[in-house]
């Protein structure tokens, strides 16, 4: 294991005083428990939006906090969700007054964690909702979900929602607009190699130098199938239809009811994909690819969506969501509308993406 690091056990902690030192006028974090958050949190009558999951794939969740995005993010050890204080702590210190909303990856960690600093926060009188992202159409299911896990979607989400709560949306709106983008977007990625957690020191799984892996998790989980290497142009096609050939997707997951003051069945169904549909195109460095290769793949999924009749209007490029040093890529197609773009569009500063400020 060859890594810029200190000790194993002090990796996280060492990023984060990092980034407290090297970005004070976007963010500040706090110790003990850990996380993430706005320069000028709490922002008074504004929706709060709080994330997290395990470290290793960053910018996300942390380098994605400030002002247009995420209010707060959770960071636990490497692959590792974060644990209930963390995420009570951040939404009481980012919580404005007009409620809170946790958008949380479908990890079984992150689902059980995040429902139960909620339920706290709650008790607590703040007011939370709380939205799954589930939009890997490479699995049903996972050796770490039940269902779809959730991957680049996230990032979309994040942006997304940052920006609406900027503009005075209610927390229900916001939620809302949360569960719109989860259902209207669909990713898959790809692995070339392994990646090596600190404390472990050694590949998270064994491909040999030959093959790839298509479905791959963003923690390494298996996907759909392993395979010879093929050309940048056979993978892009294999992961743009796999997303784009995506039949409607029909689940039930647990979200808080307001008016019950409960947590109940939801049944959601994600539309597929159609000729005429306007999309954002997110391609997304896993962690280890040359940024040179990004383009490569763009360009074919670029020429993949004309053909399928798909409109792209917008595009994201680069490392959101990796997975440690793990040579691979993801993509992601976000149907969008003149909602969506409205807020995408709009200013942002954080650490991994800022635009318009």
């Amino acid at each position: 294991m060859k890594k810029l690091i200190n000790k194993p056990e002090d990796v996280v902690r060492e990023e984060l005083e990092g980034l407290a030192l090297a970005y004070p006028d976007i963010v500040k974090v706090h110790f003990e428990p850990d996380f993430v958050y706005r320069a000028d949190a709490p922002v008074k009558g504004q929706v709060a939006i709080v994330s997290g999951g395990g470290s290793g794939h960053e910018p996300m969740h942390g380098g994605l906090v400030g002002v247009g995005m995420l209010s707060a993010a959770c960071p636990g050890q490497v692959f590792t969700s974060p644990t209930p204080d963390q995420m009570l702590e951040a939404t009481m210190m980012v919580d404005g007054g007009a409620g809170v909303l946790h958008i949380v990856k479908n990890y079984t960690g992150d689902v059980m964690n995040f429902e139960m600093a909620a339920d706290m926060a709650r008790d607590e009188g703040i007011k939370v909702l709380s939205i799954l992202i589930d939009d890997d159409a490479a699995v049903k299911d996972s050796t770490w979900t039940a269902g779809r896990r959730g991957v680049g979607t996230t990032v979309l989400a994040e942006k997304i929602c940052g920006a609406a709560a900027e503009k005075g949306y209610s927390l229900e709106k916001v939620a809302d607009l949360c569960r719109k983008v989860n259902i209207n977007g669909r990713s898959m990625g790809m692995a070339l190699t392994s990646c090596t957690t600190p404390m472990a020191g050694k590949p998270t799984f064994d491909l040999p130098e030959d093959e790839m892996e298509i479905g791959i998790g963003i923690h390494g989980e298996p996907g759909r199938k392993r395979m010879k290497l093929k050309t940048a142009d056979e993978i892009t096609e294999m992961l743009a239809l796999g997303v784009i050939e995506d039949q409607a997707y029909t689940r039930t997951i647990r979200e808080w009811d307001e008016g019950q003051g409960d947590w109940v069945d939801v049944k959601l169904v994600d539309p597929p994909l159609k000729a005429g549909d306007q999309v954002l195109a997110f391609v997304n460095n896993m962690g280890g690819s040359a940024a040179i290769e990004l383009p490569i793949i763009y360009r074919k999924l670029h020429e993949i969506c004309e053909k399928k009749g798909l409109k792209i209007v917008r595009n994201l490029i680069g490392a959101y969501i990796t997975s440690l040093e793990m040579q691979g890529c993801s993509i992601t197609l976000l149907k969008m509308d003149d909602e969506l773009i409205k807020l995408w569009d709009a200013p942002v500063k954080t650490i991994g993406m800022r635009w318009g400020m």
